[in-house]
């Protein structure tokens, strides 16, 4: 694997958001023309968004450089936990002033997290590795931070009885259940990678994408998707084998479409004579986040070089988590993808101008004339004295 934090996507960094944009908005004409309604009532529709995000987690994380995280594991702990928690705040109180429902405070959290694909784009510029560290950390796990906050935040805007006590002691347990995923996973890939691999056969290798298999049913199943995006740090059959890597690659990007078509047939039941109203909220919302990153990421990245600290303000756009997270929503908020689709619209559009921005950003250091030490006393006797 080279040593970029996150690789770039396969069809490119400018093409996939226009393929993405193509599919949903042809997806959506071919539904209202033939009439689907109520996809996201169907049975099993629930699990297969719970899948696209799964792969969209481990995606998210498996392609990031450990030795980097290592050396700033204080800032990207400090982005994905504040960082979330500020950009959510700041998003919500905007959309609050819009809407007074609970529910501007779910859509806060669902646009809050910044795409991988916006940091594969940055990545090709000139930032420090040490920004690259940040930023490609930041991108992978804001995105369960953010899916955990949507689920018991949705509890609480349903207003659900207990949700405040109950809830709370929920988030602990899922918390829990999550890390003994991802320990379970660690482990027994560490014996895969030790007394397993080295002594390959059919046998084992059957039963080893057996319990693959099995782990990601659980995972989809129970909702762990903390421990999917954990278990990507470590578990990296692939890593190395460049056929095999395009092959993931591929299934990401994958993934994203699919996600690009479910999208498109719900907002054929969910956009109609009168939804003008969420549009223009959306594209408040879109507006809203980006300015949100703006802030935030200046603070997180305030100790980094001038350029590394636009890189981070600028990153802000939204993809795949975004899409499931209102997929997912939709069946509880009747209405959301029609605010989150044109929200994921407007950041990209603001991300594309941005890109143009950081090209005419100079951080090479000002240099000073160097000043003779004849010419410094000089001035110093000349200098009227301070009274």
């Amino acid at each position: 694997m080279s040593q970029q934090s996150v690789a770039a996507p396969p069809t490119g960094g400018s093409r996939l958001p226009l393929a993405l944009l193509g599919i949903t908005v042809v997806c959506w004409a071919l539904a209202d023309l033939i009439g689907v309604a109520g996809v996201h009532t169907a049975a099993g529709y629930h699990l297969f968004v719970m899948a696209l995000l799964a792969v969209g987690l481990y995606g998210s994380t498996r392609g990031i450089v450990l030795s980097e995280l290592r050396g700033n594991i204080g800032v990207v702990v400090l982005a994905v936990t504040v960082g979330v928690l500020a950009k959510t705040a700041l998003i919500a109180g905007v959309m609050y002033l819009v809407d007074s429902r609970p529910v501007s405070l779910i859509l806060g959290v669902a646009v809050a997290q910044i795409d991988p694909l916006s940091v594969a784009a940055t990545m090709n510029r000139r930032m420090s590795e040490r920004a690259k560290a940040i930023l490609s950390a930041w991108a992978a796990f804001d995105d369960p931070v953010t899916v955990l906050l949507v689920v018991y935040l949705s509890a609480f805007a349903l207003g659900t009885p207990g949700v405040l006590s109950s809830g709370l002691a929920d988030f602990g347990t899922s918390l829990l259940y999550n890390a003994i995923f991802a320990v379970a996973a660690a482990a027994l890939w560490t014996l895969y990678v030790r007394y397993g691999r080295p002594r390959m056969s059919g046998l084992l290798a059957f039963l080893a994408t057996l319990v693959v298999l099995g782990f990601a049913v659980v995972a989809v199943t129970q909702g762990l998707m903390l421990g999917v995006a954990l278990a990507g740090l470590v578990v990296r059959p692939f890593e190395g084998h460049a056929r095999a890597e395009g092959v993931v690659e591929k299934t990401l990007t994958g993934a994203l479409l699919l996600a690009g078509v479910a999208l498109g047939v719900v907002l054929a039941g969910a956009v109609g004579q009168g939804s003008l109203g969420l549009l223009l909220k959306g594209m408040l919302l879109g507006l809203t986040a980006f300015v949100a990153q703006i802030a935030v990421g200046s603070l997180i990245a305030s100790r980094l070089s001038r350029y590394d600290r636009w890189c981070l303000a600028l990153s802000q756009q939204n993809g795949l988590t975004a899409i499931v997270l209102s997929l997912l929503l939709e069946t509880s908020f009747p209405g959301t993808v029609a605010v989150v689709a044109p929200a994921i619209v407007v950041t990209y559009l603001l991300f594309t101008v941005s890109r143009h921005i950081l090209d005419r950003i100079d951080d090479a250091p000002k240099t000073q004339e160097k000043v003779p030490v004849k010419r410094l006393r000089l001035a110093a006797l000349l200098m009227p004295p301070i009274p």
